[in-house]
């Protein structure tokens, strides 16, 4: 497991600005990851976010998207994302509430017939 920095390790004065950046992207997250079954994360122009959706809407497996900038806007809510999650990439894709990673993940657990995670199961 990565380590993360302790909260004990970071300076009480900077410690409402770490605790806080970008807290409402990371809420609108999580709630929507609460509220749906399966959440891709991503960005405009990047064609693994493009792949994702297009593999989910063609296994007819419903979804709900969001979208925060492209490689050169809103990157600090991106970031705010990625330091959250832990992931570094987009898309960021959430099944039954769990990061299961991004598309080349989403592509493997699709072919796993032993994959138990019922938000995939086809509509």
């Amino acid at each position: 497991m990565r380590p993360l920095l302790g909260h004990d390790a970071i300076h009480p004065d900077i410690d409402r600005t770490v605790s806080t950046y970008y807290s409402d992207i990371v809420q609108e997250v999580s709630e929507a990851i609460a509220a749906n079954g399966v959440v891709i994360v991503g960005m405009r122009h990047n064609p693994f976010v493009k792949k994702a959706r297009k593999t989910l809407q063609e296994a007819g497996i419903e979804f709900k998207y969001l979208e925060y900038g492209s490689y050169t806007s809103e990157w600090h809510k991106r970031l705010s994302l990625k330091m959250w999650s832990g992931w570094a990439t987009f898309p960021m894709i959430f099944v039954d509430q769990t990061l299961i990673g991004g598309y080349n993940e989403l592509q493997a657990l699709l072919k796993n017939p032993d994959a138990k995670l019922t938000s995939l199961t086809r509509v």
